[in-house]
């Protein structure tokens, strides 16, 4: 990560922290009252090959035990209401500020992905993840909507499991694997605007 990439992510997410500290302190009160605890959702993600982090989200589906692997139509049942709305507008994922302050990712990279993924796929992600992981990225805005509907289809863990794998990981990757050819600075202010347009022409 080059040193203007650094500096443009710490002073975004100091800036976003401190116009969104009441709304996101209205959020995790609306999600324990609704939901109760916990209020954050915490999943291992990998930042290089072999160095993993925590990643954090607000919490958008009831308690499972044993909650492994990508979210598809086999946990849909599970999504909240308050869940939908904030997946609806990407607000579950405020809290990942926390995350690019303390340099476990970018606001514009590939998505970090499960340890599972990456030790299933290592010369893939062994070039994916040369670029830190972000919380939107070329791939993020092109492949999205139709991973989701791939995804919806599925009925089982394992059904999700083989259609992210086969047909979500590769075209990701060669999205990402463009990303980090082309990425400079003002990129990444295009993605970020591009994101944020998209989601407000979306809803």
């Amino acid at each position: 990560m080059t040193l203007s990439k650094r500096l443009f992510d710490i002073t975004l997410a100091l800036l976003l922290m401190s116009v969104l500290a009441l709304p996101t302190g209205v959020l995790a009160l609306w999600v324990l009252i609704r939901s109760g605890r916990p209020v954050f959702y915490l999943s291992e993600r990998m930042k290089t090959p072999t160095e993993a982090f925590q990643l954090w989200k607000f919490r958008t589906m009831t308690v499972a035990s044993g909650d492994t692997g990508v979210s598809g139509g086999d946990k849909t049942a599970r999504i909240t209401p308050e869940g939908r709305i904030l997946r609806r507008f990407r607000l579950d994922e405020i809290p990942q500020l926390w995350n690019i302050l303390k340099g476990d990712m970018s606001f514009v990279g590939p998505r970090p992905p499960l340890r599972q993924y990456v030790e299933r796929f290592p010369g893939l992600y062994g070039a994916v993840l040369q670029s830190r992981p972000g919380v939107t990225g070329l791939a993020t805005l092109l492949f999205h909507r139709h991973e989701e509907r791939i995804l919806a289809e599925c009925r089982s863990r394992e059904e999700t499991d083989s259609a992210y794998a086969k047909r979500c990981v590769p075209k990701k990757a060669y999205l990402d694997l463009i990303y980090q050819r082309n990425r400079t600075l003002c990129y990444d202010v295009v993605i970020v605007i591009d994101t944020v347009r998209r989601v407000f022409r979306r809803h």
